[in-house]
C-alpha cells in the first residue's frame, strides 16, 4: 500500500491516532503535514518519529478559530506544492449536560465544540478540494468519528452529535466528488487507548473491556492501519463509507 510522492496533512497530530496515522502514512512513503494546536514539543515529537526520506513539516493552528483552515491549506501548498490527501482527526471531547443550569454556558459549548470537531472539517475539505481540483487532479479526504455518532452518548450529546454530521457529510461529498476525483471516507473508532480516553478508561475500564468481544481497548495504531488502506490506491473503488474499529462493540 505505497503513499509514494503523496502529501498528506493530518489535523490532531501532536498523539494520539493523529500521530499514529502520521508515521504510518509516512512509513508508507508519503510527505506529511503534522498539524497541532498548542502542543509544539508533542508536535516535534510526531516529526522526529517519521522517516526523514521525506521533507516532513510542522503546521499550528486553532480549528476553533474559523480562518486557521484557509491558512493550513495555503501552508501545505507552499510547504509540499500539492495536497494529496486530507485527514480531518483533530478533536475536542468535554461534557456538557441538559442538566446544566447557565444556557449561554450551554449555547457556548455546542458552539465551541461543533466548530472545532465538524465546522473545521468541513472548511478544511472546502479549501483541500479546490487545490486537489487544480493541482493534484483528485485525492481522498478521511475523517475521523466516533462510535457515539452512531449510539449517542449521555453527558456528550455534543460530541456524538458532531461525529453524526461528519459520518453523514463523508456521504453527501462522495456523492458530490466523485466527479472531481475525490474519495471521502470516515472511521468510527469505538475506545482507544489516547490522552483524551484515559480518565474514562481509568474509572471504567474494566466494564468497558467486558463490553467488547475481542476483549481489549483498541489501540491508535489500528486506527492507523484503517486510515492507511483507505488512503492507499487500494481503497479507489471505495467512497461514502464508514469503517468501524471497535472490536465488535457496537454495529449498525
Amino acid at each position: 500500500m505505497s503513499l509514494e510522492g503523496q502529501s498528506i496533512l493530518v489535523t490532531g497530530a501532536s498523539r494520539g491516532i493523529g500521530r499514529a496515522i502520521a508515521q504510518s502514512l509516512a512509513e508508507s512513503g508519503a510527505l506529511i503535514g503534522v498539524h497541532y494546536c498548542h502542543q509544539l514539543e508533542a508536535a516535534r515529537e510526531t516529526l522526529n518519529s517519521l522517516p526523514n526520506h521525506q521533507p516532513h513539516f510542522l503546521l499550528q493552528g486553532d480549528l476553533s478559530e474559523p480562518d486557521t483552515c484557509q491558512r493550513l491549506i495555503e501552508h501545505t501548498l507552499e510547504q509540499a506544492g500539492r495536497i494529496n490527501a486530507l485527514v480531518n482527526n483533530a478533536g475536542i471531547y468535554r461534557p456538557v449536560s441538559f442538566h446544566e443550569p447557565d444556557a449561554d454556558r450551554w449555547r457556548s459549548e455546542w458552539q465551541h465544540l461543533f466548530q472545532t470537531n465538524f465546522f473545521s472539517a468541513v472548511d478544511l475539505s472546502y479549501w483541500a478540494c479546490q487545490a486537489m481540483r487544480s493541482r493534484s487532479g483528485g485525492g481522498k479526504i478521511l475523517h475521523i468519528a466516533s462510535r457515539a455518532g452512531f449510539r449517542g452518548e449521555a453527558g456528550y450529546s455534543h460530541y456524538a452529535a458532531s461525529k453524526a454530521a461528519l459520518i453523514n457529510f463523508t456521504r453527501s461529498m462522495a456523492v458530490e466528488l466523485a466527479q472531481d476525483n475525490i474519495q471521502t471516507f470516515c472511521i468510527a473508532p469505538g475506545w482507544v487507548e489516547t490522552d483524551m480516553a484515559e480518565e474514562g478508561l481509568r474509572a471504567y475500564g474494566e466494564r468497558i473491556r467486558t463490553e467488547v468481544p475481542l476483549g481489549r481497548v483498541a489501540s491508535p495504531n489500528d486506527v492507523a492501519n484503517v486510515a492507511r488502506f483507505l488512503l492507499s490506491p487500494e481503497s479507489d473503488y471505495l467512497s461514502g463509507v464508514t469503517i468501524d474499529v471497535n472490536g465488535g462493540s457496537y454495529f449498525h
